[in-house]
């Protein structure tokens, strides 16, 4: 009897084996036809069934520089049977995005994304449109953003604080006046976690005042789980048979990614609608508030994919680059030496760095924008998709095609920039740089809605360390700037640093702790 269940065993598997091939090779043969008298892009030689897939490692954007440079700056790939449009020219970028962005203004819904209806992952239409406009115009505007300024400085006080306190607390066991390991890593992350959570909803996901522990460390491991799955690396996404599988737990995973978020963000949601958390204060409330006079563009639903977008776009990246900012600068200790210069002439050291303190900080502004030209938030952007047939740089585009720009290798490009791969943050002094192609948020109508709530909130939290601490290596080799996988571009290991507080700083960090 165990024989013959055995032998049906088999025989199920060879025939749902049988039953992926058959699919496979026919929609390979149909893509093919249909697309046999079009001039195409340049392309490798694919596999059946794969298509490229093959030669795709992590991270993806280094993989794709290694295809750009043998097949040129637009090269169509096959991952399974879906065609990927690989662009590697600022100018082709350009026209991407201008001439043909509303060509492109689809998404590409990966079946490995199981939360579709996220301002950056929804396809153009008019529930894009009305994410987008609440996002962009009524949380987002500049006069939003300087109504929330208090929320930032307070998190970034609370951050300054831990810190001095964190040190302070070990100085008779270790001595005073030498330096202390940190997580940097860590650390950051739990400040952009607070400052949207703050901004969301009104409440801390790190520090004294927490309810939760297990319900935050929850989250975090969603957001990062989320970034590392989310892009067009992922095999099991152009496989069906991998996908029904699942060998590596990528379906698994972002299940449970989804679980989290759908179920923290609707009960954070009622409570605002319960108990009035915030009132008047947070984006929910601000939400529900005009939710009362239209409930259907503020449906609960559209609160909630807003909350979750917001809550994942505004941590994971902007700690991101504020990690890649410190490794930079710890291996270039001159360009930190003159960022404090300039922040001791213009702020002083009797107050804590503030926001209206940025326009006076032109270096720094030159730091960060150095560093994600180096390191762009998100090194193809987020993937999009063909809603028609175009013609680009001379080839026809079929529709559906997934575009992935290569913003990390068009800004390290020689022809646009001298020394690409050197840290000068001098290049954008004085308008040096304007003109020159850089996109680190997209562009088009898909830009990232939160672009300036980043630069503010990186630059004063990047200013207010080094204001007050000391930095430097654990060791004398340099930091590793080996890079991560996934959406956007995290380091490969998490930044650790040795710091101490500025002796000419004691008297503002003093003033913090009462």
């Amino acid at each position: 009897m165990s024989g013959l269940l055995q032998l049906m065993d088999n025989l199920s598997v060879n025939i749902v084996v049988s039953c992926f091939l058959l699919v496979s090779i026919t929609a390979l043969l149909h893509y093919l036809n249909k697309n046999s008298n079009k001039k195409l892009p340049p392309s490798p030689v694919a596999l059946p069934v794969l298509g490229h897939l093959h030669l795709l490692k992590k991270p993806l954007h280094q993989t794709l520089i290694d295809i750009s440079s043998r097949y040129g700056p637009i090269t169509l790939l096959r991952f399974g049977s879906r065609p990927a449009l690989v662009i590697s020219s600022h100018n082709l970028a350009e026209q991407c995005f201008t001439t043909h962005d509303l060509s492109f203004s689809n998404r590409v819904q990966l079946p490995s994304v199981m939360l579709p209806d996220l301002i950056g992952l929804c396809n153009y239409g008019s529930y894009w449109r009305n994410v987008r406009q609440i996002a962009a115009v009524e949380l987002l505007s500049n006069q939003q953003l300087q109504a929330s300024l208090d929320i930032r400085a307070e998190e970034i006080k609370d951050m300054v604080h831990q810190l001095f306190q964190s040190y302070k607390s070990n100085e008779k066991s270790e001595g005073s006046n030498c330096f202390r390991k940190l997580a940097f890593r860590k650390t950051i992350f739990e400040l952009t976690m607070n400052v949207m959570m703050m901004l969301i909803a009104g409440k801390r996901f790190y520090g004294d005042k927490i309810e939760d522990v297990e319900e935050t460390q929850k989250f975090r491991d969603a957001v990062t789980v989320f970034f590392e799955l989310t892009g067009a690396a992922n095999v099991e996404d152009f496989i069906p048979l991998l996908r029904i599988l699942d060998l590596q737990g990528v379906m698994k995973r972002m299940k449970w990614v989804t679980e989290v978020m759908e179920e923290m963000v609707p009960k954070i949601i009622k409570e605002h609608q319960q108990e009035g958390i915030g009132k008047g204060k947070t984006m929910i409330s601000n939400m529900l508030d005009m939710g009362k006079k239209d409930s259907e563009k503020y449906s609960d639903l559209v609160i909630q994919n807003i909350a979750i977008s917001m809550l994942l776009a505004g941590t994971e990246t902007s700690a991101n680059t504020i990690e890649w900012v410190m490794s930079l600068l710890l291996n270039n200790p001159d360009v930190l030496q003159k960022a404090r210069a300039e922040i001791d002439a213009q702020v002083g050291n009797q107050r804590l760095i503030q926001e209206s303190d940025m326009n006076h900080l032109p270096y720094l502004h030159c730091i960060i924008s150095e560093t994600l030209r180096l390191y762009p938030v998100a090194p193809l952007l987020v993937p999009h998709e063909s809603r028609e047939e175009i013609s680009l740089g001379g080839y026809e585009i079929p529709k559906g095609t997934m575009l992935l720009v290569n913003v990390y290798q068009i800004q390290r490009d020689h022809q646009i920039w001298e020394e690409p791969l050197k840290f000068k943050p001098e290049r954008f002094e004085d308008g040096k740089s304007k003109g020159k192609w850089m996109a680190p948020f997209g562009m088009g109508r898909r830009r990232c809605p939160g672009e300036a709530l980043a630069m503010r909130e990186m630059g004063v939290v990047l200013g207010a360390l080094i204001q007050c601490f000391d930095w430097q290596r654990i060791g004398s080799e340099l930091i590793d700037l080996t890079e991560g996988s996934g959406l956007t571009i995290p380091k490969a290991t998490p930044l650790e640093v040795m710091y101490r507080p500025r002796k000419i700083m004691t008297n503002v960090l003093l003033q913090l702790s009462r």
